[in-house]
């Protein structure tokens, strides 16, 4: 007869193999994120780099199916529940997509593009803090007291 023990390992090995482990894990902590989020304290406006820069998380996170961590994300940033339009985002990034490319997250894209470009420009991009974003204390850093 098996042990308590075996059985435990042989339930976890079954429910790692299915993929249902890690599901159950991130349902877990959105469920227990959930319960913990206090309502009523206010959250900072979304700016408009960050709607962006988390749709692309987002679309990242769904195309991967990590729709678990895309509902944590969803809930702590703010982000709307209906994804922005791809070809809304497409355009305020500035960017022209062929079908092919469509067929991945813009993430990929965006990252082929700095990829690629490195080898063709032999240097490297500047980059600038954006004066839009408000300068506060990242979000999920609190202070002990809280």
């Amino acid at each position: 007869m098996a042990t308590v023990t075996e059985l435990k390992s042989a339930l976890r090995e079954t429910l790692e193999a299915r993929g249902v482990l890690g599901q159950l894990k991130a349902r877990i902590r959105a469920e227990v994120f959930s319960a913990l989020d206090d309502e009523s304290t206010p959250r900072p406006p979304l700016s408009h780099e960050n709607l962006l820069i988390n749709e692309l998380i987002r679309e990242y996170l769904q195309f991967n199916q990590y729709q678990y961590t895309a509902s944590v994300l969803t809930a702590e940033s703010g982000q709307p529940e209906v994804p922005l339009d791809r070809e809304f985002v497409a355009s305020e990034l500035n960017v022209t997509e062929d079908s092919s490319a469509k067929a991945v997250p813009l993430f990929y894209g965006l990252l082929h593009h700095f990829l690629s470009s490195k080898e063709e420009h032999k240097g490297k991009l500047f980059l600038r803090g954006s004066a839009t974003v408000p300068s506060q204390e990242p979000r999920g850093h609190r202070n002990a007291e809280s």
